[in-house]
């Protein structure tokens, strides 16, 4: 059999969240066979092989990946959480090291796919320049995406398999109950306020209101993720993945309050976390009303990624024009991105 004949194999850790869901429906859609990574025992799913591997343990990690002796691709989007960003680095490192240097003992590995963000340019650490370009120079402290990239560039000198950092902005995604799904908690918002007989009123601050964020639909995502995976020019190389499109919150809000039919009203600084625990009996109340199938809010939502993100007061944007430059040329429409991921949301009764 022929390197051109050779079957492409996925393995896809962080298969259930945001990211990694939709690039599984994608590389499956696409004709791939494709293996989930999970720490704990997953339930059968119709195509998809599930592995149960501890990432954090090298040793029992070696022993879940050494029968993956086909794998060629690595799709890495899990990732750890901790209560700053220096305990956060070598849990994640740690992780991503066990499982490529697992994969490469076994496997003919042709490229590994680390999804990455805005925190390489410094966006969690306040204003920062934008747009951010992939040639930005690197921001000193404690990371992990950074400390990720740095290890697997490390890593590949001299090797055969090749690596590639994808860099999304906030992500649309029609998957429920994650709890960094910014449509998501809007939509929740904008049902609670309807009840409530409320205008939509921006949560954050008059700057925050002014400032641009850029957004990354999902299906976009999978299908740029999978473009640089199998692309030759892609080798090495990291790329910001946008819509390509830029809005402003005093743009884009009003066309959300007018898509579920609700007034407009200025920014003030609200918790998205506070307001769905106040509110959570008038979602129980929606839910029986209207038949849907979660009564309780905060499974649906804590609102914590929401507040996150409606508290920056600095624009958080990128440059995406080097990954249009070196082939991939598809483009979303923000506003539309969100529309159709409200009308999902409904078709699915998550929302009333």
């Amino acid at each position: 059999m022929t390197q051109r004949e050779t079957p492409r194999v996925a393995l896809v850790a962080g298969a259930s969240g945001i990211v990694g869901s939709r690039l599984v429906k994608t590389l499956l859609d696409n004709k791939w066979q494709v293996i989930g990574l999970s720490r704990h025992t997953a339930a059968p799913t119709d195509n998809l092989m599930t592995v149960k591997v501890d990432l954090l343990n090298a040793q029992q990690s070696a022993r879940a990946l050494q029968p993956l002796c086909r794998v060629t691709h690595i799709f890495y989007s899990a990732w750890l959480n901790a209560t700053n960003w220096a305990e956060m680095v070598e849990p994640n490192v740690a992780m991503l090291r066990n499982l490529v240097s697992g994969v490469e003992r076994v496997a003919p590995l042709e490229s590994v796919s680390l999804m990455q963000g805005y925190k390489v340019y410094g966006a969690h650490l306040g204003a920062f320049k934008t747009p951010a370009r992939e040639s930005d120079p690197g921001v000193p402290g404690a990371e992990f995406n950074a400390a990720q990239l740095h290890w697997l560039s490390d890593f590949q000198r001299q090797k055969s398999w090749h690596w590639r950092a994808l860099r999304p902005g906030v992500v649309g995604s029609a998957a429920s109950g994650n709890a960094m799904n910014l449509a998501l908690s809007i939509a929740l918002y904008a049902s609670l306020c309807k009840a409530e007989r409320l205008p939509l009123r921006f949560p954050g601050s008059a700057q925050t209101w002014h400032s641009i964020v850029d957004h990354t639909d999902a299906a976009l995502l999978a299908e740029a993720t999978l473009w640089a995976a199998t692309a030759p020019a892609a080798r090495n190389q990291a790329y910001n993945v946008t819509n390509g499109d830029i809005w402003r919150w005093s743009e884009l809000w009003p066309q959300i309050a007018r898509w579920f039919e609700l007034e407009c009203a200025p920014p003030v600084n609200l918790s998205f976390q506070q307001l769905f625990a106040d509110y959570r009996a008038t979602w129980r109340t929606l839910a029986e009303r209207y038949n849907l199938p979660q009564a309780d809010i905060l499974q649906l939502s804590n609102g914590q990624f929401a507040d996150f993100v409606f508290g920056w007061d600095y624009d958080m944007f990128g440059d995406g024009s080097k990954l249009r430059r070196a082939g991939f040329t598809r483009y979303c429409a923000t506003d539309e991105m969100f529309f159709r991921l409200f009308t999902q949301f409904r078709a699915a009764r998550i929302i009333p």
